[in-house]
């Protein structure tokens, strides 16, 4: 591999793992996509399958150094001291000393700027994480934790798809030099239910699942972690690093009218 995770920022594709609770195949898909070449894997506390992703990085081929790992710090465990705690654990069961990201999974429940952020400023100042990221932060919730965190925020995860467009978390996170990582970057499969989706992928011969992720991968500062169990599966995400996309069928997508979330909790910071 040529990835350098000290140096090259968040790589374009990861491997999603949100809902692979299944402990044979997650950590087979973890192990699979590494060894496909792969070079970011995300995770969280909240999942319950950090030991399995864990177990799929030891069984592949990669070293440690050689991809991006992220994990997420649930919102029962903001508090100050459950967040170095529940870190710990979270590196003990991944295998490793450090994730190259760690995310405040949302700005809710346990959530406060100050104590919270001041137990990631000691995470990122001891080198147990490389970098700080934010989950579900609008730009208002974004500005507040800039004042209070030593360390930049690196990135900003969020669900993002041809459904929901994101232009004003876009912008910011250009504007800030902050990385978008989409989360259910497929609309959890309705992207195969979008015509102007089929009607690209049929001239590229190809997947609605890879343009929608080509889509996202066009754009500056923007990064998609689709999730993914099955080998073939995993495959096809991977081969859309390779689908170029002409500006027809960007501004296409970018002007798809629906806007549809699908990750809609009640303690969402839009909500």
């Amino acid at each position: 591999m040529t990835y350098d995770a000290n140096s090259d920022g968040i790589p374009k594709l990861g491997l999603g793992t949100w809902e692979n609770t299944d402990s044979d195949e997650c950590a087979h898909s973890v192990a699979y996509a590494l060894d496909l070449g792969y070079e970011h894997v995300d995770t969280a506390q909240a999942y319950g399958n950090e030991e399995d992703v864990g177990r799929g990085i030891a069984d592949s081929s990669v070293d440690r150094e050689d991809f991006f790992l992220a994990t997420k710090v649930w919102i029962d465990n903001l508090a100050h001291d459950d967040v170095l705690e529940t870190t710990e654990k979270s590196l003990d069961k991944l295998g490793t000393d450090y994730v190259d990201l760690l995310y405040v999974h949302w700005p809710a429940r346990e959530y406060d700027p100050e104590e919270t952020l001041a137990a990631f400023n000691e995470l990122y100042d001891e080198g147990k994480i490389k970098h700080v990221g934010l989950s579900n932060f609008e730009p208002e919730h974004l500005e507040e934790a800039k004042e209070i965190l030593d360390a930049p925020i690196y990135a900003n995860q969020v669900e993002m798809h041809p459904l929901l467009q994101q232009d004003e978390l876009v912008e910011y996170a250009q504007e800030n030099d902050i990385t978008l990582v989409a989360y259910s970057p497929l609309a959890r499969g309705n992207v195969f239910n979008v015509p102007e989706l089929t009607d690209i992928a049929e001239k590229h011969e190809t997947s609605e699942a890879q343009v929608s992720l080509a889509w996202l991968m066009s754009k500056d500062n923007v990064v998609a972690i689709p999730k993914a169990t099955g080998e073939d599966h995993i495959e096809d995400n991977y081969d859309a690093l390779t689908l170029e996309l002409d500006d027809e069928d960007i501004e296409k997508i970018d002007n798809i009218e629906r806007e549809e979330r699908q990750v809609d909790p009640d303690f969402g910071p839009w909500n």
